[in-house]
């Protein structure tokens, strides 16, 4: 341990001498690192707008074995049934806060590029401002049941035309009025547009429901309302909390955002590791006699690799903290919005950490081999130079 420590010293006390070659390390790092956590700020943003307005006390019930929305089908007396379980909480008139949905999906034109995006009109029952309190009309009115109309979240009448208070847009059934706008809460990322459920179904000849959105009592009474859920055979349900779908609807996105993040990052991690490499084997050609003398002296091979790989891994740290600072000032809150889905890069603790520990181990790739070739130098390199 004194022989690695006086040489770990040795070492960082000579990097003034060569800082051309530690700035190479430094930057290399801080680009690869500062590259990965702002592509990673990506799926955490993703997730962190998707997951803003869930609730452990609401569920969704689908039919078994659906892997979504879409996918599920309910029949009428199914949904009926669903209302009559226990654990779900009632609303002021003392009925049950339990809606019934369909998804059908519409085209919208953006009001910039032109370009045509799809996203889901759902229809939804009478309950949907008791189930969603978050949903505040920010103009115009609730749509009424049994009517054409619609009510469209902000982020679709500032985006994409036709979506705007009073507009009328041509559907099956005719003309539908966008009737009121709305905010929803801490998520504004997705266009969202609402319907009569039964108005919906009508006109899109639908006679099965996609899924039963329910708010219970409590989340202490999910195990209650899932067990007479799966205790009836002839409703072929099953129960999954908003969590869940909201999990299960971001996961491909998200995957294939990490995806790209690594790949990319993996990439220039290769190359800063490769400068680091290059780097540290300058440092140890340019310290041959040095070394070999110290060798001469009696310092062993595993100090003088233990105090290289140090100073590899010393190194990388300030390129860490560099590449980390910049994608928080440069990416941190910034607006994304792929596939017409709207959210803000988030640069969290955990992503920073991944960050972190990336450059770790770039350092140690990166000296190791370096650190092997200075425990190598022959002694006979300093009895010559003497």
């Amino acid at each position: 341990m004194k022989q690695y420590w006086s040489l770990l010293w040795m070492n960082l006390a000579s990097i003034p001498a060569r800082l051309g070659l530690v700035a190479t390390i430094v930057i290399g790092v801080g680009c690869a690192v500062g590259t990965l956590v702002s592509m990673l700020a990506m799926g955490a943003g993703a997730q962190r707008e998707v997951m803003g307005n869930v609730r452990p006390d609401r569920v969704n019930v689908f039919s078994v074995g659906a892997q979504g929305a879409m996918q599920s089908s309910i029949p009428r007396d199914v949904a009926a049934q669903v209302r009559d379980l226990p654990g779900i909480r009632r609303n002021a008139a003392g009925k049950p806060i339990a809606m019934s949905q369909i998804m059908v999906f519409i085209q919208a034109r953006d009001k910039v590029s032109g370009a045509k995006i799809n996203f889901p009109l759902i229809g939804a029952t009478q309950e949907m401002t008791d189930y969603q309190p978050e949903l505040h009309l920010t103009s115009g009115r609730l749509f009424r049941p049994g009517l054409r109309e619609l009510i469209a979240g902000n982020i679709c009448a500032r985006k994409f035309a036709g979506f705007a208070l009073g507009d009328k847009r041509p559907m099956r059934g005719g003309d539908w009025t966008i009737v009121g706008t709305f905010d929803m809460g801490q998520s504004q990322g997705s266009c969202l547009v609402y319907a009569d459920t039964e108005v919906l179904m009508t006109a899109f000849g639908r006679n099965t429901f996609n899924q039963v959105a329910v708010m219970l009592d409590s989340p202490a009474r999910f195990a209650a309302f899932s067990d007479a859920v799966k205790s009836n055979p002839t409703m072929h349900a099953e129960v999954k909390t908003e969590a869940e779908v909201m999990e299960q609807n971001i996961s491909q996105l998200r995957g294939m955002l990490n995806f790209v993040s690594y790949f990319v990052g993996t990439i220039m991690a290769v190359a800063a590791t490769l400068g680091a490499v290059n780097s540290l084997y300058a440092v140890v050609d340019s310290r041959r006699r040095e070394l070999a003398t110290l060798r001469a002296l009696g310092f062993r091979a595993v100090p003088v690799v233990a105090s290289i790989l140090t100073e590899s891994v010393l190194l990388a740290l300030p390129g860490a903290l560099l590449g980390v600072g910049l994608a928080w000032v440069l990416f941190n809150g910034i607006t994304a919005s792929p596939f017409g889905f709207s959210f803000h890069l988030a640069v969290t603790a955990s992503i920073v950490a991944t960050g972190i520990s990336w450059a770790l181990v770039m350092g140690v790739l990166g000296g190791f081999l370096p650190a092997v070739r200075a425990a190598r130098v022959p002694v006979t390199v300093a009895l010559r130079a003497i």
